[in-house]
């Protein structure tokens, strides 16, 4: 592996920090002023609307999509840096890039799995930005960690499906932009393999029996930034049979090869995330006093700087250490270095952030900083893309299989 950047992926991160400080920066006091003023909190501020403009003028667009038919065409080596430098303004840098999740999923998913049609209908308007999307997987009535578990039906009526269920935490749906949802539910409940009993289809967010019915917290955060997290119902909703996608039984396969992505994507954007508490924790440092001396000749200070440094560094290499197996090797070959770093990730992130808001004191908890909302992000995604434990029983099967 070279760990050097090619000449693609610097120029592009140049072009992309010069973006952030420019534009995406100071416009995330401009966000939250306007998003005071809107009279729905789901409305996008007018200012995200600048930013995408600007950033797809600048070729600063669909970064993520390795296919190069419908996006940048970068490799998961090169989207790295590029990932990690939007993951600073997590509210507003993957949305003005058009690189938000779950919006990039479900843009994978068509672009892999959808056919022409539905490639016509929903991923071109997604690829523009004219429109949101949906992913509604996880169900409140059970351990939606094990996909198996999942117990929305979607059963065949003549030339329809009629899809009846009730998710929750579907990211995006609360936003007026959200135009479709991709549902994955059961078309094959009693079928012998457990794995081939799920199938995805689309959804219209104004068919009839669509319900969103509220947004879910998360830490007392709506996150308006990511379209808030749903509740929404299936009542007997009806689609054409032409909105499967792909085949009946393979909703999990395509699910899998969905969310290894998404994992690394999260985690590419968490280093970002934790070079943003970095900062903070070094500035608030150097311009406070307590009991007769700067915060940054503290020594408890000193080790806490240090520890986030070396944790980053260590962080940066497994994930690009990964990216570079999905390139070369593809998802099943990077099968462990993705739950590595979905494990470790969070986790040593959460930790750094938590260390930035001691040492803010309470204007680490206010609104006043962006540290209290980038410890509810980061702590979510312990559980999001499935829960750290799921990922260490996996990991460790995987590693005791060489010895049995």
């Amino acid at each position: 592996m070279d760990f050097a950047f090619d000449a693609r992926t610097e120029e592009l991160r140049a072009r992309l920090l010069a973006f952030m400080d420019e534009y995406v920066h100071p416009a995330e006091a401009v966000a939250h002023e306007q998003r005071e003023r809107l009279a729905s909190p789901w409305e996008t501020p007018a200012v995200v609307e600048e930013l995408k403009a600007e950033a797809k003028r600048q070729g600063l667009w669909n970064l993520f999509l390795p296919d190069a038919e419908h996006g940048a065409g970068l490799t998961n080596l090169q989207y790295a840096p590029l990932a990690e430098i939007t993951g600073r303004s997590p509210q507003l840098a993957p949305t003005a890039t058009n690189c938000a999740a779950p919006d990039t999923g479900n843009m994978e998913v068509l672009a892999q799995f959808g056919d022409e049609a539905q490639k016509k209908q929903w991923l071109e308007p997604l690829l523009a930005g004219e429109i949101r999307s949906a992913f509604a997987m996880t169900e409140p009535e059970v351990a939606s960690s094990d996909a198996t578990n999942i117990t929305t039906h979607i059963e065949r009526d003549g030339d329809e499906y009629v899809i009846t269920g009730r998710k929750w935490y579907i990211s995006g749906a609360m936003n007026p932009d959200c135009k479709i949802f991709i549902v994955m539910g059961k078309t094959d409940p009693d079928g012998p393999d457990i794995r081939r009993q799920q199938s995805m289809v689309l959804v219209p967010r104004d068919t009839p029996g669509v319900t969103v019915r509220r947004a879910m917290q998360v830490f007392g955060y709506e996150d308006h930034w990511h379209g808030g997290h749903a509740e929404v119902v299936f009542d007997h909703a009806r689609v054409p049979v032409t909105n499967l996608i792909g085949e009946e039984g393979g909703g999990f396969a395509i699910a899998q090869a969905r969310l290894g992505p998404g994992r690394i994507h999260h985690c590419m954007r968490l280093i970002g995330m934790a070079e943003r508490a970095i900062e903070l924790m070094c500035r608030r440092a150097v311009s406070r006093e307590a009991f007769g001396r700067p915060l940054a000749q503290q020594g408890v200070i000193h080790n806490w700087i240090a520890d986030a440094r070396v944790t980053v560094e260590q962080l940066r290499l497994l994930v690009l250490k990964t990216a570079w197996l999905m390139d070369t090797v593809g998802n099943r070959g990077a099968h462990t270095e993705i739950q590595a770093i979905k494990i470790a990730t969070p986790r040593a992130v959460v930790d750094i952030i938590d260390k930035a808001i001691q040492l803010h004191g309470a204007g680490g908890v206010s609104q006043d900083f962006p540290l209290a909302e980038l410890y509810a992000g980061a702590r979510t995604l312990m559980i999001a893309d499935g829960p750290d434990e799921v990922h260490q029983r996996s990991l460790a099967r995987r590693e005791l299989k060489k010895y049995a």
